[in-house]
């Protein structure tokens, strides 16, 4: 018998009116068919840090929409469900796609609402690698990519040959499963972060080689091991980026980590998410990591047009409580004083205007015993924004010698309205203290990327 599920956050109606269950048609959708009432954000068992975890371990940062309406005990979506010709998977909720995902952030030609019910156009190249870093292993990894991909007609990953765009591997013995996969669900556990992760990842960048390199366990000792595996890797390919959607709480010693990282990242540029609640998060605070915040993608609740991308209230941000302000944070010296400032960039995070994950591994019964199979979700969280940036940053083909040079550049270019989107509108931060607004800020750093240019 599995467990019941954990974490559950209630959310307002007024909290949630732009992405309340809607049925998927290829016409605009009616305000009055989304009134099903609020649904709930969910946060999984692996997303939850305890305070003996804090320096020793990391958790998943990311959120599980369970759109109103739905079956008691039913997370994700059945099979039965199902629309393999619909662009939306389910009938039950609406989510953004690899298509809509182009489309906000220009990564093909723009189409005015960028609706994710109709569009279908999705992101073409990138090259050399991104590496993913998770921890346990995802057995239907490959699968699951093949599904995704299938359904919203990227290219099929291929697995073997000189020509391979996906591989999994892991430094050492091959490790299990995450146990919590099995006692809870595969949507409330690592796999369900590594699906994300990869999936990201090949939206943006669907010609990139993207590595699955899984961790023995969510230990930190564990993870930097697997990152120097992706190092090497990414370093092999001639460049790229290793993408980190995982964290926890500020520890004194987290500053170790940086010349460990700094003298691996020769044609790597590191990503990390900031965290999905108030605060910083390590490694994201590491000045030698982009670290990715979290925003909202506001629609029009009638014709579901894109409106306007504004801070997400819960993305991680603030001041590091250990690491100093790097140089290429000199010009915002008035915001941070002598600390490091994050994030420097976001993308969607929002659970509530979420994106759709496949992930079929151990998703099979729910809270009753019962089979479900429930493998498509809508999922958000800054693990969505991290791998998704880095795909963005692949895709625009510049290939950084380091994090700091990125992050240089980043910060040079953020004022360019073609490169980035300044996200100017919302709260976020203890007591929603921090206010997002013109230039870099704690929710949102320098915004959203657009494009191609000044990455």
């Amino acid at each position: 018998m599995r467990h019941s599920i954990l974490g559950i956050t209630l959310l307002s109606l007024a909290a949630s009116t732009a992405l309340l269950a809607q049925e998927a048609a290829k016409t605009p959708v009616l305000l009055e068919s989304l009134l099903r009432g609020s649904g709930y954000i969910m946060t999984p068992v692996s997303g939850i840090e305890r305070s003996a975890d804090i320096g020793v371990r990391a958790h998943t940062t990311f959120k599980i929409q369970v759109p109103a309406g739905r079956p008691e005990g039913a997370i994700g979506f059945s099979e039965k469900e199902f629309s393999p010709d619909s662009i939306q998977p389910a009938s039950w909720g609406i989510a953004e796609t690899p298509a809509s995902l182009a489309c906000l952030y220009s990564l093909v030609t723009v189409t005015a609402g960028c609706n994710p019910t109709t569009l279908t156009k999705v992101a073409t190249g990138g090259s050399k690698a991104i590496a993913i870093v998770d921890a346990y292993d995802y057995p239907t990894a490959a699968a699951d990519l093949a599904k995704y991909s299938s359904h919203f007609g990227l290219p099929a990953p291929v697995t073997t040959g000189q020509h391979a765009t996906f591989t999994v591997t892991w430094p050492g013995t091959q490790p299990g499963a995450d146990p919590a996969c099995g006692e809870y669900g595969g949507w409330n556990c690592w796999a369900a972060e590594s699906s994300i992760d990869i999936e990201m990842a090949h939206a943006a960048a669907p010609s990139a080689h993207i590595y699955l390199v899984e961790a023995a366990s969510n230990e930190y000792t564990d993870l930097f091991a697997a990152v120097e595996d992706a190092v090497a890797l990414v370093q092999a390919a001639g460049g790229g980026e290793v993408s980190m959607s995982w964290g926890g709480s500020e520890f004194s010693q987290e500053t170790e980590y940086g010349p460990e990282i700094a003298s691996a990242t020769q044609n790597v540029v590191f990503f990390a998410s900031s965290g999905d609640s108030p605060g910083t998060l390590f490694p994201s605070v590491l000045s030698e990591v982009v670290a990715v915040g979290g925003t909202t993608i506001s629609r029009n609740p009638s014709t579901l047009a894109f409106e306007g991308e504004n801070a997400w209230a819960f993305g991680g941000g603030g001041l590091s409580k250990y690491v100093t302000r790097p140089s290429y944070q000199n010009g915002i010296e008035s915001l941070v004083g002598s600390h490091r400032g994050v994030p420097d960039v976001a993308a969607i995070a929002n659970p509530w205007t979420g994106i759709w994950v496949y992930n079929s591994f151990d998703n099979i019964y729910d809270v009753n015993n019962t089979p479900t199979q429930e493998y498509w979700n809508i999922f958000g969280g800054t693990s969505v924004a991290s791998p998704l940036f880095a795909g963005i940053v692949n895709h625009a083909g510049s290939f950084a010698a380091s994090s700091t040079a990125e992050l240089s550049t980043i910060y040079t270019n953020a004022s360019t309205s073609a490169d980035f989107r300044d996200v100017k509108y919302g709260t976020c931060g203890f007591y929603q203290g921090w206010y997002a607004g013109t230039g870099w800020d704690f929710c949102t750093g320098n915004g959203a990327p657009l494009g191609n240019g000044g990455k």
